[in-house]
């Protein structure tokens, strides 16, 4: 508890505690990259070069989580002796200086003998996943990342030994049951029927954030799920005669959430305004907007039974193992990610095609999974901008079909955050030069695959869609829709897709709840 952690730290007053790397400074320097010259600039962390590590200096470091008591706070801020003063200069321009410069100067101070090896704080390495240079396009360097707690990793809080009052990384978008475990374990049970226990709910866009903070993506497709909550609306309470739920909608959407149940996500949750025209009132909505399953197993099914699951999306988390891009929000302009998952068996090699909306084969490429192998992801090198509906990937075995997803790519009704000129959009919605989404062409697989060619893939025919979506009130006109509950200011109900006139309602889903 709170009380526990300030009778623990009261007692040690006069200790500092840090955890050390180890005995090993040698490899420490290197990992590290002290002994390089680094420098923020552009939002990007260069290397410029190597250099030496001072003389008569024993460098340590470890984390930069740490506990410093007010004397050694002090002497680092205010003093102005030698070792200060150049552990300043010398991690000024230094990668993770928060990660030694500390260590560094205690060890080497007066203020030595304070030293605790303990940060009172469990990290959950695991360098297999964690270990992945995965921020090379922000640091010239490739360092490691602690992973998210998970359920299964709870035995780590029951075996600890050393005094402990902290522990990272907690992500409830991630997984929260696990903090729902340590809750308990640490403070007992919520009383029974206590409700929103399974569920988590993340703000993502609130007006006083401006539209400034969302892309043209984004902007285009939470309109696109407010538009066609009203839709439902207006359908849900229609009678011969009357119709007492018509809105028109106002401004911008208020608010969005990310919903979670049971660490799954379960979709958007858009607040929006809108005039009722029934009476002539401004009133604010709700619409819920849920992913379809879009992952499907051949049919009939091949003798191939690794495959558990595939997805495309973009901001693949390779440490957590999940697209940060919930939803799988795409527009013409992204470069989309790939991912499948894998059971255990033989190393066996797949093939693996991307379609656009047309037919036009985007790529084709081939994977050799090996046998410990539980997830792969790749980003074909697409030439842009991606033709908007809805695309397919398909993974063959031996050339026969296992598995197929689908995502899809939504044609922008904004552009820099206003709304899109018809020029713009003929340029963003007709697929990339040719249909050359790569240098080699694949259209000889189509007889193969059973794919019919387009007679004319972005000809005159995309260029009037587009331009007919625009003047209709933007390319992201929503189509589909069955009956929907609008319950007060609450209004849920089943599928509609932003896209061209003639698009299909797949990929995205109203629910209710």
């Amino acid at each position: 508890t709170n009380d526990q952690l300030v009778a623990f730290l009261s007692r040690y007053r006069d200790m500092n505690f840090l955890k050390s790397h180890g005995r090993d400074n040698a490899r420490f320097i290197r990992k590290q990259g002290l002994d390089r010259l680094f420098l923020e600039c552009d939002a990007h962390m260069w290397r410029l070069g190597d250099r030496r590590i001072p003389e008569g200096i024993a460098v340590d470091g470890g984390s930069d989580w740490f506990l410093l008591n007010r004397k050694f706070v002090e002497y680092v801020t205010f003093s102005t002796d030698d070792l200060v003063t150049k552990m300043k200069q010398f991690y000024s321009y230094t990668l993770l200086p928060a990660e030694s410069f500390f260590h560094t100067v205690l060890e080497n101070s007066p203020h030595c003998d304070t030293m605790v090896d303990n940060n009172l704080r469990i990290t959950n390495w695991n360098r297999k996943l964690g270990c992945k240079c995965q921020y090379k396009h922000i640091v010239d360097w490739c360092g490691c990342s602690p992973n998210d707690f998970k359920p299964q990793d709870f035995h780590r809080f029951q075996q600890t030994a050393r005094p402990t009052f902290f522990a990272r990384k907690f992500e409830a978008v991630v997984n929260q049951e696990i903090i729902g475990q340590l809750d308990y374990y640490l403070y007992g049970n919520y009383p029974a029927g206590t409700p929103g226990l399974r569920s988590y709910w993340e703000n993502v866009y609130d007006e006083p954030d401006g539209i400034h903070s969302l892309s043209d993506v984004t902007l285009t497709l939470y309109h696109s799920f407010a538009r066609l909550g009203l839709r439902r609306a207006e359908t849900s309470l229609h009678t011969d005669g009357e119709n007492s739920c018509r809105y028109y909608p106002m401004g911008h959407p208020a608010s969005v959430h990310l919903y979670f149940l049971a660490d799954r996500f379960q979709g958007f949750l858009i607040k929006h305004h809108a005039t009722n025209l029934a009476v002539s009132k401004l009133e604010t909505l709700e619409t819920w907007v849920m992913p379809k399953k879009v992952f499907k197993i051949a049919s009939p099914p091949s003798d191939f039974g690794r495959l558990q699951f595939s997805e495309v999306g973009t901001d693949w988390d390779a440490k957590e193992r999940l697209f940060r891009n919930f939803g799988g929000l795409l527009g013409p302009m992204d470069e989309p990610v790939g991912m499948q998952k894998w059971g255990k068996g033989p190393n066996v090699t797949v093939t693996v095609i991307w379609v656009d909306p047309v037919n036009v084969i985007a790529a084709t490429y081939d994977i050799l999974i090996e046998s410990t192998a539980e997830f792969t992801h790749y980003k074909p090198p697409l030439n842009l901008p991606l033709r908007p509906g809805v695309w397919t990937v398909k993974i063959l075995h031996h050339w026969v079909p296992v598995a197929e997803t689908k995502f899809l790519v939504a044609p922008l009704t904004f552009s820099n955050r206003q709304p899109i000129k018809p020029e713009e959009a003929l340029k963003l919605h007709n697929g990339p030069h040719r249909n050359a989404y790569m240098e080699q062409s694949f259209q000889s697989l189509n007889p193969v695959l059973s794919l019919p060619i387009s007679p004319c893939p972005g000809g005159a025919g995309t260029e009037e869609r587009s331009l007919r979506g625009h003047s209709a009130g933007g390319m992201a006109g929503l189509v589909g829709g069955r009956d929907v509950d609008c319950h007060g200011h609450l209004c849920h109900g089943p599928h509609g897709l932003p896209g061209h006139a003639d698009l299909q309602p797949d990929g995205l889903e109203l629910l209710q709840p």
